[in-house]
Formats: structure tokens, sequence, C-alpha cells
């Protein structure tokens, strides 16, 4: 096993993704090493997943046209082919056969409702619907479907003996030479401790610590994408960031209380504060319409009638680190799947409970793909630890900054002159940040560079896109393309 300076594989993040690309390299026999900066591995966004994975049950095409027409078209797909075609064995093998997940059934079901990997109509489990799903298809426990998931994937790994697990350990950059990356500088370490690899895979979850409110842990501060963006790999689509529709209104700062949105699924009605419905306004699917599209509309409501217990927040990044129908991104040997990888699927807006699917997919091929490669031990980055001058309080005041242009400038709804005005102040942000960056290896002041990374990338991508489109949505501009176009 791994004395965890060398590993066949390195893995950043323990969510879903990260746990089955995990799986996948040391059912290969590869020595893996899971590194995440979370106190405990279960505090991952998976862990914070409500709603649910979605399944084909047998109609493969209905999801596919499903996951294409929540995108408004601009999901790529190859790669919706390979999520649905993949899908049936992933969840039987892995959720089903190799963690016993204990979805719920139907009571007056008599079978055991065990999907095969050849057969996934799961006769016996309660499939739910959701928003934008044109059938019942979705795996659920209760309305926390990803811890379920998460704690039992966990613990199958810890007793893996090809797998070691270590916590409260921060990923500050990666190791490369000449365009391949060789491992990774952990902060376990003064000056940081390097950790070289085959392979590295990146599955550090989402960016919802660049704004104000989101449904994601607080951790959530773009990590792998801007890694991966600074070492030199492509990203794309960073402008579709999609917003929930259904959280709650709350104060800035405070967690986003979310409401599922399987309720919806079920049949409840979104109402404004003049206790009037509205979805039948803005779509012809109500409140079964898109994610982007219900969230514009409880915005507008909200703005126009007050009140409304519902308020939009940051929920999931479409887009992030470019990656193939493997996993592999343009850099060699680097790896990144879930919500930090943009794989295509999603387009420009996520269909609902697609994501734990996405990342037990793209993690599983990404773990097979990454093993076999040499470990190479090259120069890491060289780090100082010591800075007498940081004012006080720095990184958590450049972070309110960072969050308040976020939200008002690069939020659900934007104009072109705004993401020009975020896009100026975030690029001095990030120049005040760069000062300190490699000075220090403190922990928080590398979650606020790798955020103002990702917020920069983020608004530029929204500035040069000048079509309203799933999340993107202009205010100055015509209606967007939405899936009912």
């Amino acid at each position: 096993m791994t004395d965890g300076t060398t590993a066949d594989v390195l893995v950043v993040g323990s969510g879903i993704a990260g746990c089955s690309a995990a799986l996948a390299a040391a059912r290969e026999g590869a020595e893996v090493l899971v590194v995440t900066k979370a106190e405990r591995p279960e505090d991952a966004s998976t862990d914070w997943a409500q709603g649910g994975i979605a399944t084909t049950r047998g109609d493969p095409a209905s999801l596919r046209e499903d996951i294409v027409a929540a995108s408004a078209g601009t999901a790529d797909p190859d790669a919706v082919d390979v999520l649905v075609e993949n899908a049936p064995a992933a969840v039987a093998d892995v959720l089903v056969e190799t963690l016993d997940v204990d979805f719920d059934t139907v009571e007056e079901t008599s079978t055991s409702g065990r999907p095969e990997a050849d057969n996934e109509s799961g006769a016996g489990y309660d499939f739910a619907r959701e928003a934008g799903h044109s059938a019942d298809r979705i795996l659920h426990v209760d309305a926390s479907t990803g811890r379920h998931v998460l704690r039992p994937f966990l613990h199958y790994l810890d007793g893996h003996e090809n797998v070691r697990i270590r916590d409260d350990t921060a990923a500050l950059d990666l190791i490369t030479h000449e365009g391949r990356v060789h491992g990774a500088l952990l902060d376990s370490a003064p000056g940081g401790d390097p950790v070289f690899a085959g392979a590295t895979v990146l599955a550090t979850g989402g960016i919802g610590a660049c704004y104000r409110r989101s449904t994601n842990p607080p951790g959530a501060t773009g990590d792998g994408v801007a890694m991966a963006a600074l070492a030199g790999a492509d990203v794309a689509d960073m402008e579709y960031v999609q917003f929930h529709p259904t959280a709650s209104a709350s104060g800035d700062g405070e967690d986003a209380f979310l409401v599922s949105e399987a309720v919806r699924g079920e049949g409840a009605l979104l109402r404004n504060g003049d206790g009037e419905r509205f979805m039948p306004d803005y779509h012809a699917d109500a409140e079964l319409a898109p994610r982007d599209v219900v969230a514009r509309a409880v915005a507008a409501e909200r703005e126009a009638t007050g009140e409304v217990t519902l308020d939009p927040c940051e929920h999931f990044l479409c887009g992030g680190v470019d990656v193939d129908d493997r996993g592999r991104t343009s850099l060699d040997r680097l790896f990144a799947v879930g919500e930090c990888a943009r794989t295509g699927v999603h387009g420009a807006n996520r269909l609902a409970s697609t994501s734990l699917l996405e990342g037990l997919v793209w993690g599983l091929r990404a773990g097979e793909a990454a093993v076999g490669n040499e470990v190479v031990e090259s120069e890491p980055p060289e780090l100082l630890d010591s800075d007498p001058d940081l004012p006080p309080r720095f990184a958590a005041e450049k972070f309110t900054r960072l969050r308040r242009v976020m939200e008002e400038k690069v939020g659900i709804r934007r104009t072109p002159d705004g993401l020009r005005r975020a896009t100026a102040v975030l690029r001095r942000l990030k120049g005040e940040v760069d000062a300190y960056v490699r000075t220090r290896t403190a922990r928080d002041l590398y979650e606020l560079r790798n955020a103002s990374v990702t917020a920069l990338l983020v608004a530029r991508a929204a500035a040069e896109n000048e079509e309203s489109v799933g999340c993107h949505y202009l205010d100055t501009a015509d209606e967007p393309v939405t899936a009912g176009d």
C-alpha cells in the first residue's frame, strides 16, 4: 500500500465521482490514495444531494431525449449516449450489488426489486418523477439519496486493501512537467507535501462558495477547476451555472434549505406573494419545467409580488474542466470527474437527478483509464510558508467581495455591462490574491485563490457568450432558448 508519497492513482475528492474512480482503479489492482480537504470524507457535495439518481428503466431513448431537451439542445449527444448506455450496469454493479443501497421500494410489491445489469426496469423500486423528466425513473432514498449512497461507498473503500483515504488534506497545486501531471502538492506539511502519482483524478465538486447563497457545502471553492486551469488544462461552458429554483429564502451566508425537485414531481404547485399559481404563464410544463425556466420564473415573481418563500440560489456548475468520455483532460495523466468536469452531458442546463449518475459513470470510466502509468517523481512547486505582512482577515474580506460581485452580476439574470464590470473587479481581486499565494500555504488563502480563478473564468465566459441559453440568461437579449422552444 502507498506510503503517502507515491500512489498509482491519486484521487482528489471524496464524493460519488471520486469514490467511483477510486473503486474502478482499485479493482484493476492499482494502489489508490484518496485525499479530501473535508474533516470527514463524507462532507462532500454528494452527501447534500436530495433527489435521487436517474435511471433508464429499459428506455434509454426517453432519458436521452429528456437530457437533451433540458439542455435546450446544447448537450453533446455522444456524451449523453455514454451516460445512458452505461447507466444500467453502473447502477446495478456499484449501487445495488456492491454497496446494497437501500433504495425506497413500493410496499405492495413482493419482488426483490433488484435491477439486473441488462434490465433496469427495477420492479419493486419506488421510482419518482422530477421536473424535466417524462417518466417515473428516479431511484431515491427518502429525500437524502446522496447521503445513503456516499456513506456506504466510503465505508466500502475504507476496507479495501488497495485504497487509502486521507481526510483534512487539501491539494494546493498540481505537479506538472512538460504538459504531464505527476501528482499534487498537499497541505499536510509546511511548504507543501508532494504526492507523486501515475495519474491524478480531480473530483473536487462545485463552486457554490463563489456565491453568497448555495446548496453546496462551504468547501465548494472550485478547487479542481482552478488547479487544472492554472496548470494549463482546457475548461469549457463555464458560464452555465445552474440555480436551483426551490431553495428557501434565507439570509446571506445562511445554508439554503433545498425543497427537493421530487416535491414538484409529486404535484406541488408554486404560488407567488399574491397566492396565485404562476408557472403555467412561463412554460407549458408548468412546475415540471426545466430548472433554468423555473428559477427565472420564481425570481421574477419574488421581485414582482414579494414574500415568496422561495429564493433560487447557486446549485451546480454545468461546465468545468473539459474531458472526454473517459474523463481525460487536455493534460496527460490528468483526469476530472463529477461537477468539476465538463463532460458535455448537461450542455447549458442540467436535468434533475443526473449529477450523481454522471459522477458514477464517469468516475468508473476514468478510474479504469487512469491505471497503468509509471509514477515519476518530478520537481514540485516551491512554496514558502511565511508572510508576516498578510493583513488580518484578508481571505474573509476578499471572499465577501467576490461573493457579492458574483451574486449581483453573474447570477440568474445577467447584463453585458454587469458582466464586464464583474470581470474587471474579479481580475483585480485575483491580482491581489496572487501577490500572497506563493508565500503561504494557508488553506483559506488557496481556497480564495481557487475561488477567484474560477469566478473569473465564469464571468469571462459569460461576458463572451452573447446568446441567452439555458442557465446563461442576458436581460437585454431576446427570449432565451429553453427546453420549450
